[in-house]
């Protein structure tokens, strides 16, 4: 029989079993922790693997959706470059459309202008034409006073004799100013003319308003400053202005003197005193001023002789002709000495009718203001070729006047008094002279009279060697000689020595 096992082994082998049946179980529990854990990493495996292939799909979704939003963005830039570019394409045809359109109004806007400019050239073309000719006529009617003249006024003189034998010279007075006054010069010629009428001495005593330098036109013509778009006027010059002006200043007073010959019947009138002057305003003071620029005394017998038709007349010389005192430089309004002073208000001259009926035309030196006679002796040497200007009134140093003569050797200068006397002239004014001459350092001296030396003077005079004396006698003969200008000396007496032809 079988041994019997020992509590021990029991024990022993039931431990044994139970670390047997442990060991199985552990290894069971391995074997579990192992298959769990295998799971479990399987699991985890299986898990990433879906993480990776959903992290796989998610990148492919993102990736694709990442391309579907590039594919949209970019079709979304694309139609918004294609709008972009539609927009610039359409800006561009505007701001061409706009730009085409602002040449092409700049093209108009040129256009007009070019059209307006030439529109205003022609314009202002015609109008330097108009001008030009106004300016053309105005010469022509100025230069044709004489040649223009009324040539049917001897109707008058029926009409004449009847305000004779109604009213009395008052009557002839006024005919004849209206005949004056209602002449047809050109504008502005004549403003005023008065008359007055002596039937003891068949003498009508005239007094006519001459215009001023401006009634000569100072452009010569007009024309267009195509840069300034302007018409400007082209000046005469200075010396022609003046030259016209003296011609019609003459051209005036033969007309007067005819248009009263041929107004009045010879026996009722054979002289007419005729005084032309201006009203103007002096431009050293500012005053009215009125000179008088022509003065003469008229015989019908010798105006007759002119034939004022006649193109080559020279009116200035016929005045000289006449016997008339005409101012040299009547633009600078040098008056004259009237050879008679009319008082027309009072329908009278200022000397007496007797005096007036035996009236000799020609101007006494004696009678002359003092500053008209230092002007007759400046004029006179221009005449002999001299350049002169007057000196400054009271500061003159006792000349009146300096004269010039240029020659190709050089330039004397004269200095040159003017006494207007009827008494010798004494010594002390030739040797004042003398002392002028020094302090001035003038060449020569002339001493100017219409009076005489003595003998002391004419010595004084040959010592000194650069002194001329001319004496009355001396200067009547250099006036004829060179201003064709016959004048009395009213001498109270004969001097020494003289011949009375000599002032008469």
């Amino acid at each position: 029989m079988a041994r019997r096992k020992s509590v021990m082994q029991v024990l022993a082998e039931a431990y044994k079993a139970k670390q047997q049946a442990k060991a199985v179980e552990l290894k069971r529990a391995q074997q579990r922790e192992q298959a769990a854990a295998k799971v479990a990493e399987e699991r985890r495996r299986r898990q990433r693997r879906e993480a990776s292939q959903a992290e796989a799909e998610r990148t492919r979704l993102a990736s694709a959706g990442q391309k579907h939003l590039d594919r949209e963005q970019a079709a979304q830039a694309r139609e918004v470059a294609r709008i972009e570019r539609e927009l610039a394409k359409r800006q561009a045809e505007r701001q061409r459309a706009a730009e085409q359109a602002k040449r092409e109004q700049a093209r108009a806007k040129r256009e007009q202008q070019r059209q307006t400019r030439e529109t205003r050239l022609l314009e202002l073309n015609a109008d330097a034409e108009d001008r030009t000719r106004q300016v053309q006529k105005r010469l022509a009617e100025l230069q044709t006073v004489l040649t223009g003249r009324p040539k049917n006024l001897k109707r008058w003189q029926p009409y004449v004799e009847q305000a004779l034998a109604e009213h009395g010279s008052q009557g002839v007075a006024e005919a004849v100013e209206e005949v004056l006054r209602g002449s047809p010069v050109p504008e502005g010629c004549r403003t005023s003319a008065g008359a007055a009428y002596l039937s003891e001495s068949h003498q009508l005593l005239v007094e006519v308003e001459l215009p001023q330098l401006q009634v000569v036109p100072s452009a010569a013509a007009y024309r267009v400053v195509a840069q300034r778009t302007e018409v400007v006027a082209q000046p005469r010059k200075e010396a022609e202005t003046k030259k016209a002006y003296r011609v019609l200043v003459a051209r005036l007073a033969l007309r007067a003197l005819d248009e009263v010959f041929s107004t009045t019947p010879p026996d009722l009138v054979t002289t007419v005193v005729f005084n032309g002057h201006v009203s103007a305003k002096d431009r050293a003071t500012g005053r009215p001023v009125r000179p008088c620029l022509v003065s003469v005394v008229a015989q019908r017998e010798q105006f007759e002789e002119l034939v004022l038709d006649e193109p080559e007349l020279d009116p200035q010389e016929s005045l000289k002709y006449l016997g008339a005192v005409v101012s040299r430089h009547p633009y600078d309004l040098e008056a004259v000495p009237p050879v008679v002073e009319i008082d027309l208000s009072r329908y009278r001259i200022t000397a007496d009718v007797g005096a007036v009926a035996g009236l000799d035309s020609r101007p006494d030196l004696l009678q002359m203001d003092p500053y008209a006679f230092e002007r007759l002796v400046r004029e006179l040497f221009e005449a002999m070729g001299f350049e002169t200007w007057r000196t400054q009134g009271s500061r003159d140093d006792g000349v009146d006047a300096v004269a010039v003569q240029r020659d190709p050797v050089g330039t004397t200068v004269f200095a040159i008094q003017a006494k207007r006397s009827k008494n010798a002239v004494p010594v002390e004014t030739v040797r004042a002279l003398a002392g002028v001459m020094h302090d001035k350092a003038a060449s020569r001296g002339v001493l100017v009279t219409t009076s005489w030396f003595g003998k002391a003077s004419a010595d004084f005079a040959h010592r000194n060697g650069r002194m001329q004396l001319v004496d009355g006698r001396n200067l009547k003969a250099l006036l004829k000689q060179y201003l064709n200008m016959d004048v009395l000396i009213g001498l109270p007496k004969t001097p020494p020595g003289w011949q009375p032809a000599d002032i008469q």
